[in-house]
């Protein structure tokens, strides 16, 4: 087996896991770095989430997702005992990189994963494509009838082509004030 000291620097690492078992993987490594005392060695595991506003029929409601399924986020310094702690805890596959070597994630990356998983960002879960024939529920446009023709959810708009004037004009409306026909 390969060494996996890096120094003494504190690391995130993806671990990668049965698609399904992240939060079990979790769980029980966090129970596995108690049991084998190694709190000076690994000090964060986290499932990457995001919240989502998912809009159905007009409707919406608020996920919790997971970013990156079949991975968990562990913040340790690579020592062998560590490593092994990881590694051997059920469920998980491997690390991240090389056969023999785990290899950190950049900070920038982790830093963003970070901050969504924190609920600092938003994004719209939008069951819509583009192409789908739609009605306008709410607002000046109501009772039109159009096709989707962009979606932005980032920030939970859709631009729907409405026949107007003998022509399609595009309108941008809330996710929730259009409903597929």
């Amino acid at each position: 087996m390969a060494r996996q000291t890096h120094g003494d620097d504190r690391r995130w690492y993806a671990v990668h896991t049965y698609s399904g078992y992240e939060d079990a993987v979790a769980r029980n490594l966090k129970q596995r770095v108690e049991s084998f005392g190694m709190q000076n060695n690994i000090f964060n595991v986290v499932v990457p989430i995001e919240k989502k506003i998912k809009i159905k029929n007009g409707r919406k409601t608020e996920i919790r997702e997971k970013t990156f399924p079949g991975y968990v986020l562990v913040e340790m310094i690579a020592t062998d005992e560590a490593w092994s702690v990881v590694r051997n805890t059920q469920q998980v596959t491997g690390f991240v990189g090389t056969a023999n070597q785990a290899v950190p994630l950049e900070e920038s990356e982790v830093d963003q994963i970070l901050r969504r998983n924190a609920g600092d960002t938003v994004r719209h879960a939008i069951d819509l494509a583009v192409g789908d024939a739609v009605s306008i529920i709410d607002g000046p446009f109501k009772d039109l009838e159009g096709k989707v023709g962009e979606i932005d959810e980032e920030r939970g708009k859709v631009k729907v082509l409405v026949p107007m004037f003998g022509r399609e004009t595009p309108v941008e409306l809330e996710a929730d004030q259009i409903q597929r026909i």
